[in-house]
C-alpha cells in the first residue's frame, strides 16, 4: 500500500511507524511544511496508561519516550498567598521537539520517507497514493478543502490563553491563581525537561483587556506576566515565540468536531479530526491513540474503506467521555469566580472534579461535602457516578427550555 501523510506531527509519525511494523513493504511518505527541527511548542503531557499502550504497540519508541520524559506525582495550587498540595497520580511530560525527534528517527529507521519544507496547499498536488492521511492540525488545509463533506464545526471558548515556556523547572504540576485590579489570572505549569517547563496563562476577556495584554507587544506582555507570577517563577523568565513582532499570540480555544472523518481515500487524524481543551492535557495522547486505531483497523479490515469506517466509529465512541470532560473542564475555568473564594483545599478538590457534569448544577460547598462522603462509601460513589450524568442532562434540558 502506498500512503502519504500530510503533517509531520506525533500522530502521523506514530501511524507511519505502526504501519511499517505491520508490513515493511508499505510505501509511506510524511510531508511536513516546516523545516526539520523548527517545531513550535513546549512540553506535552501523558499518563501511565498511555505509556503502557505505547509499550504494547512499539516497545522501542516507548522506551525512548519514557527515558526522555520528566515525571511528577504531586499537584500544587497557589491561590493568592495560600497554597495547598495534593498527592495525585503519576504523570509524565516530554518536550514536543524531543518527542518528534524520537518518532522521526524511529520512522526513518523503518524506511519511512520524511520530506520537510513541503507545503501542500491542496490534495491535487499530492503524489498518487492508496491512502492520504490528513494530520495537518486544527487548521488542516486538506480538511478545509472539503469542509462541507466533513461537516466541520467549531465552538469558541470565552477565555484568552497564551502558551509559554519558562526556565523554571516545576517538579509538581502547578496551578497559580493571582488576583489583580482587573480580576483573576492564572497559569498551569509543569516541567518537561531538566531545563524548561510549560506555562499556560489564562484569564477572562475583561481581565485580559484590563491588563492591556490584548495590545502589549510580546516582550512587554511577558515582563508583565513575570511580575504577576513572580512568586512561583523565582526570578526565572517566561519565554514566548521568538521573532514575533506586535502583540503576543493570545488565542481562544477552538473545540473542533467533524461529522465524518473520511472522504474517499482521505482520512483525518488528530487535531484535524477533533480538538479537546488543553486543560485536560490530552491532545497529543488522543492524536497518537487515533494513530493506533487507524493502523490496527487497516491491518484487520485488509481494504481501505471498511478500515476507515471502523476507525471512525471506534474513535468517536472512545472520545465521547473525553470530550465531555474537556468541555466541563473549560467551563470550570470560565466560571472561576464560583469556586475561587472557597478554602484552598476545597477549591483544589473541586479543581480535580472539574470534569464532572454534575458540578455546575450543585452549590460548590455542597458538592464538596457529597464528594468527600462518596470517598468514604462505595455505594455512595456508585450512586454519584450513576446519578451525575442523568441529573446534569435533566438540568441542562430544563435550562434550555427556560432560555
Amino acid at each position: 500500500m502506498k500512503v502519504v501523510c500530510v503533517g509531520g506531527g506525533p500522530a502521523t509519525l506514530y501511524f507511519s511507524i505502526l504501519l511499517k511494523l505491520q508490513a515493511p513493504s508499505h510505501d509511506i511518505t510524511v510531508l511536513e511544511r516546516n523545516p526539520a527541527g523548527s517545531t513550535y511548542g513546549w512540553g506535552v503531557t501523558y499518563w501511565p496508561d498511555m505509556l503502557e499502550r505505547l509499550r504494547r504497540h512499539d516497545p522501542h519508541s516507548a522506551s525512548a519516550i519514557s527515558d526522555g520524559s520528566l515525571r511528577w506525582r504531586d499537584g500544587v495550587a497557589h491561590v493568592g498567598e495560600r497554597t495547598t498540595t495534593h498527592e495525585g497520580d503519576e504523570g509524565f511530560a516530554i518536550g514536543r521537539h524531543k518527542l518528534l525527534d524520537i518518532l522521526a528517527l524511529r520512522a526513518e529507521s523503518l524506511g519511512v520517507g520524511i520530506e520537510y519544507g513541503r507545503e501542500v496547499p491542496d490534495r491535487e498536488q499530492l503524489p498518487e497514493a492508496d491512502l492520504i492521511v490528513a494530520g495537518d492540525g486544527a487548521n488542516s488545509t486538506m480538511r478545509d478543502r472539503h469542509s462541507g463533506h466533513f461537516g466541520t464545526h467549531t465552538t469558541l471558548g470565552r477565555n484568552p490563553y497564551l502558551w509559554l515556556g519558562t526556565t523554571k523547572v516545576f517538579r509538581s504540576f502547578t496551578f497559580a491563581f493571582t488576583q489583580t485590579a482587573h480580576g483573576w489570572i492564572w497559569c498551569y505549569a509543569y516541567g518537561y525537561s531538566g531545563e524548561h517547563s510549560t506555562c499556560v496563562v489564562e484569564c477572562s476577556k475583561a481581565t485580559w483587556q484590563g491588563l492591556e495584554l490584548d495590545r502589549l507587544p510580546q516582550p512587554q506582555a511577558l515582563r508583565r506576566l513575570e511580575g504577576i507570577f513572580a512568586s512561583i517563577l523565582d526570578g526565572h523568565a517566561l519565554i514566548g515565540r521568538s521573532g514575533l513582532g506586535g502583540p503576543a499570540p493570545w488565542q481562544t480555544f477552538r473545540t473542533l468536531t467533524n461529522r465524518t472523518w473520511s472522504h474517499g481515500n482521505l482520512v483525518l487524524l488528530g487535531d484535524a479530526a477533533h480538538t479537546t481543551h488543553y486543560s485536560i492535557g490530552a491532545g497529543t495522547t488522543l492524536a497518537m491513540q487515533d494513530a493506533m486505531v487507524l493502523a490496527s483497523s487497516l491491518a484487520e479490515a485488509k481494504t481501505i474503506q471498511p478500515a476507515l469506517s471502523h476507525y471512525e466509529r471506534t474513535r468517536k465512541s472512545e472520545l465521547l467521555s473525553v470530550q465531555s470532560a474537556a468541555r466541563h473542564s473549560a467551563q470550570w475555568y470560565e466560571n472561576l469566580p464560583r469556586y475561587i473564594q472557597l478554602p484552598p483545599a476545597h477549591m483544589f478538590a473541586l479543581l480535580g472534579q472539574r470534569h464532572s457534569p454534575l458540578l455546575p448544577h450543585i452549590p460548590p460547598q455542597l458538592y464538596y461535602r457529597i464528594d468527600r462522603a462518596a470517598d468514604q462509601s462505595q455505594s455512595l460513589r456508585r450512586l454519584k457516578q450513576w446519578l451525575g450524568p442523568r441529573l446534569a442532562r435533566t438540568l441542562q434540558h430544563r435550562n434550555s427550555a427556560r432560555g
